[in-house]
């Protein structure tokens, strides 16, 4: 795939990430993550790579949806490309946009392009589309709760800054990752690095994150093949996970699945899970629920000093908090945001490997001070947990070895 920004030292390349998501009831929506920078220079590029896209989503029956939550800069040149890319659709399902920076909504709103939807959320648009299929009459151009879809609200801007240090997090370990490839593969720049480890995310559906970080610790291989003599492993046996029917080698919705399954045996109404890096060896957070924005901003700064999570996780067994005010577990700095934010009760329960190292951490937050899960919802989770860690470390040495795999073929010429 051709890259999507023009030059190749640019601090944020655009990436473009796909997935099928299901939830409407005639067809799936494929979701395009998009990332990066946008500016008049890569604008070309990007709607020809944007229009592949849309084909394949065309051919195969589903609807497109663009996330464009992370599209940094470029208010013009999105607004450019979209009107391309819907002039090229005419006749065809509008164009769904969720997430859009404020920026860009607003653009998109002023130009009043044809063709294109705003959404606030991914289950917004879907549930609107899905409604859609029993109704003749046209979906609304924008339905937020905000009162003015021109002015960003106050949580808009909450959430960008909290994907901005998101990223200050993971661009190092793709700096990384780039260096490694450039020096082993003796690559002429971090560009070419760059386009296999996105190519090799976006065809394994594996996380770009998760992709680099793997590339910095595996060790590195010696002859054709990365990893010779392996050989295909079966999925573990899940009980509470295969519930649904999930396919476990999508990341993401398994990861989903394994929060909903803890929310609802602890009857919690929030929590989330955060899995171990093993390049930066912190946790990071993968899903949440129920979460107000002041504790996940805390998150994702990494201040998880005199946190549930890293007790649990340094300890590798459940950390139990039924008093958040009066428990000297806790940092101040923890108990505050997590009592301004209404936690008075919340448990950890960590993800071991095979090996007793912990991989992640599952946690859940109650409203009220002294609430303790019982006996059995306490076994329940534990046995969620060990779940997941089978699955997890199944991932690991199946799909995601596999994508390493694949870029040193494709690095290597030998595909």
């Amino acid at each position: 795939m051709k890259p999507s920004s023009a030059p190749s030292a640019a601090p944020a390349p655009l990436v473009i990430e796909s997935s099928v998501v299901d939830g409407l009831p005639a067809e799936g929506a494929l979701l395009l993550r998009i990332s990066g920078s946008l500016d008049a220079a890569g604008a070309q590029a990007w709607s020809a790579e944007l229009r592949g896209h849309l084909e394949q989503a065309d051919r195969a029956g589903l609807r497109p949806v663009l996330d464009m939550a992370h599209v940094q800069l470029g208010g013009a040149a999105v607004l450019h490309t979209l009107s391309e890319t819907t002039r090229s659709r005419a006749g065809r399902p509008d164009l769904v946009i969720v997430r859009a920076r404020p920026g860009v909504r607003e653009a998109v709103h002023l130009a009043r392009l044809d063709g294109v939807r705003l959404y606030a959320t991914l289950d917004e648009a879907l549930r609107e589309l899905a409604g859609a299929a029993a109704r003749v009459e046209d979906l609304p151009a924008w339905r937020s709760q905000m009162a003015d879809p021109l002015r960003p609200s106050y949580e808009d801007l909450r959430k960008e800054v909290r994907a901005l240090r998101a990223r200050v997090r993971t661009a190092p370990v793709i700096g990384m990752a780039q260096g490694v490839l450039m020096v082993r593969y003796g690559l002429a720049d971090s560009g070419s690095a760059f386009r296999a480890l996105r190519e090799a995310s976006q065809r394994f559906n594996v996380p770009l994150r998760v992709l680099v970080s793997a590339v910095v610790v595996a060790r590195p291989p010696d002859g054709d093949v990365w990893f010779p003599g392996r050989r295909p492993l079966p999925v573990p046996q899940l009980r509470i996970l295969a519930r649904d029917g999930l396919d476990p080698r999508y990341r993401r919705r398994m990861i989903d699945a394994v929060l909903h399954a803890a929310l609802a045996v602890g009857r919690a109404p929030g929590g989330y899970v955060r899995f171990v890096d093993p390049a930066v060896h912190a946790l990071m957070l993968e899903t949440h629920h129920g979460c107000a924005d002041p504790f996940l901003d805390h998150l994702v700064r990494g201040r998880d000093e005199g946190t549930a999570d890293t007790l649990a996780r340094l300890r590798g067994r459940r950390v139990c908090v039924p008093d958040v005010a009066g428990d000297a577990l806790l940092s101040e700095e923890a108990r505050r945001v997590l009592l301004t934010t209404g936690t008075g009760a919340l448990q950890s329960v960590p993800v071991l490997s095979a090996a007793g190292s912990c991989t992640g951490v599952i946690t859940l937050h109650w409203p009220d001070a002294g609430h303790r899960p019982s006996a059995a919802e306490a076994e329940t989770l534990d046995a969620l947990a060990a779940e997941t860690a089978a699955w997890l470390s199944w991932y690991h040495r199946s799909v995601l070895l596999d994508a390493l795999e694949h870029v040193h073929r494709t690095v290597t010429g030998s595909t």
